[in-house]
């Protein structure tokens, strides 16, 4: 029986960049949209521009309904021919959205992109886990991590530059070449590393036996709910934040460039995460994560609604509170999915699917109707953000590492 020891590996720094190039598909689907929601409302619904937002939430969507398939699909088909499926789907869909000409239709086209985008985001974690376990995942996802942050930190400014050119439509031709690139990478590079005699049949009883499993699991379930409720305060933000920057700030041509800058700083939290992780454990560092982000939204829920802001500083404190998110985004996600792994390496696809299914949902449960809300202030976000991560440190306490 071949085991992780006997696969054939890339070179680390090379295997880190394939993930994270791969991870990544969802973040650029998210961040290089978010320049062209000011377009899409005023081209498709001029007298509604909230609804834009919704082009972030069906992508979403999509990719939670794909979720809980991608993982028992990758269990039994491998990882790589799931990524490739998942690849094929994405782009074709993508390539669709070029030509949309009404809201319904882009995000019905989203859908599909979601349902696409959750094979290489599930599959993905899976491969990781048959290579590595425990801290040593939760180091080489940090890793992943500062990778992966560069892309969502150019994207807006890639968007913003293809949109320049071809209108909002031609972000979507960006998709297309993205899925390409990294089916043919990792299709070139990288060998399979679920070998066919420890696979497991695609069927209702194999999946249903291997859901049920996942859910029983107590850890996690907790750590699914957790994850929820990070997911959604980062969604929080990224459906408002060309709103934010625009209306609320003033900052509508230099958007894309703050979005980099605060994507970069909050990268640091990965690198300082991969040199701590495998000395301080996930839980310690997760659960510090949450506590220093109750405490900032805290503070800025008592300087937002006591209007005790200087207009000076209005700006410069919303950076650093949105730089606060990612980094606790950033730092928590890796930690607590390695976390749900940890014990479930022989079903890591289909616990892979349940935990990131089932948060993505709750994430975005949380985060459209706050996005909605948003009337110009930064209130109702700082406001949700304190509540979801307060709540994250309460979950924490009974979650164990070991």
């Amino acid at each position: 029986m071949t085991t992780s020891s006997q696969i054939r590996r890339l070179p680390l720094p090379e295997f880190i960049a394939l993930m994270a190039m791969i991870s990544a598909i969802v973040a650029f689907s998210i961040d290089s949209m978010l320049p062209a929601l000011g377009d899409i409302a005023a081209d498709l619904i001029p007298e509604n521009p909230n609804r834009a937002q919704l082009v972030l939430s069906a992508f979403m969507l999509g990719m939670g309904c794909g979720t809980f398939f991608a993982g028992p699909l990758s269990d039994a088909l491998g990882r790589k021919r799931l990524v490739t499926i998942g690849f094929a789907l994405y782009a074709l869909a993508a390539f669709a959205a070029i030509f949309a000409g009404s809201l319904d239709v882009l995000l019905m086209l989203r859908f599909v992109m979601g349902l696409g985008a959750a094979a290489p985001r599930i599959a993905t974690m899976a491969l990781v886990r048959d290579l590595y376990q425990g801290r040593e995942m939760a180091r080489i996802t940090s890793f992943v991590g500062m990778v992966f942050i560069l892309i969502p930190a150019i994207a807006p400014m890639l968007g913003a530059q293809v949109i320049a050119v071809f209108g909002w439509h031609g972000v979507f031709g960006s998709f297309v070449l993205m899925a390409l690139i990294g089916a043919g990478w990792l299709n070139l590079r990288q060998a399979e590393t679920l070998p066919p005699a420890l696979r497991r049949p695609f069927n209702l009883r194999s999946v249903g036996t291997g859901m049920a499993e996942v859910v029983a699991n107590g850890q996690v379930r907790l750590i699914t709910l957790v994850l929820a409720l990070g997911f959604g305060q980062m969604f929080i933000l990224l459906n408002t934040a060309q709103q934010l920057f625009s209306e609320t700030y003033g900052r509508a041509a230099t958007f894309p460039y703050w979005f980099a800058v605060m994507a970069l700083l909050a990268g640091c939290a990965n690198l300082l995460n991969a040199r701590l992780v495998v000395r301080l454990g996930m839980h310690h560092i997760a659960r510090a994560a949450y506590v220093m982000q109750t405490v900032i939204s805290g503070v800025m829920v008592v300087l937002v609604y006591g209007d005790l802001i200087p207009e000076v500083l209005a700006f410069p404190l919303f950076v650093f509170w949105a730089v606060s998110v990612f980094a606790m985004a950033g730092v928590t996600f890796g930690n607590l999915n390695a976390l749900a792994l940890q014990h479930m390496g022989h079903i890591a696809g289909t616990t892979a699917s349940v935990v990131s299914g089932l948060s993505t949902f709750g994430a975005v449960a949380i985060a459209a109707p706050i996005g909605q809300l948003y009337d110009g202030s930064l209130g109702p976000m700082v406001v949700a953000t304190l509540i979801c991560s307060a709540l994250a440190v309460l979950l924490m306490r009974s979650i164990r590492e070991n």
